[in-house]
């Protein structure tokens, strides 16, 4: 029953249009048109034929200043957050704890151009080398 449904929507009414039958639109129901006979204009004598109706273009102008809007607050805000990360990245210095990217915390030893040396076990001496763009956050010593 379910799957007959969308079928029995979609059919048409076989006895509401014959075959000679040439479809026409319902009657609007106003004067002139009632009146009007083939060939002639609906309108009354002196009047002037429709213009064009304008908002097209005001209505794209709204729709790409509406788009203007939402990029320019979507690129400050990352605008913001490359800013506030590179100032992070600036700040690291020996001794300061870590996170990577990948999750690994540890201590920075060494700080490089590009690269930066974590130890990341105290008592066995590990360290492990990142570029700095690995380091995800500094962490405070009551995050740890």
């Amino acid at each position: 029953m379910m799957n007959q449904i969308p079928l029995i929507l979609a059919q048409q009414d076989s006895g509401s249009l014959g075959a000679d039958k040439p479809l026409s639109l319902p009657d609007q129901g106003s004067p002139a048109s009632q009146n009007a006979v083939e060939g002639q204009s609906v309108g009354t004598e002196g009047s002037t034929p429709a213009g064009p109706q304008g908002g097209g273009m005001s209505s794209l102008i709204f729709i790409v200043a509406i788009f203007a809007v939402f990029w320019f607050i979507l690129m400050g805000g990352q605008r913001r957050e490359k800013k506030k990360r590179a100032k992070m990245l600036a700040a690291i210095a020996k001794g300061s704890k870590v996170q990577t990217v990948g999750g690994i915390l540890g201590t920075v030893a060494e700080v490089r151009d590009n690269e930066i040396v974590i130890k990341v076990d105290e008592n066995a001496n590990i360290r492990i080398k990142f570029t700095r763009s690995a380091i995800q956050a500094v962490v405070d010593d009551q995050d740890a």
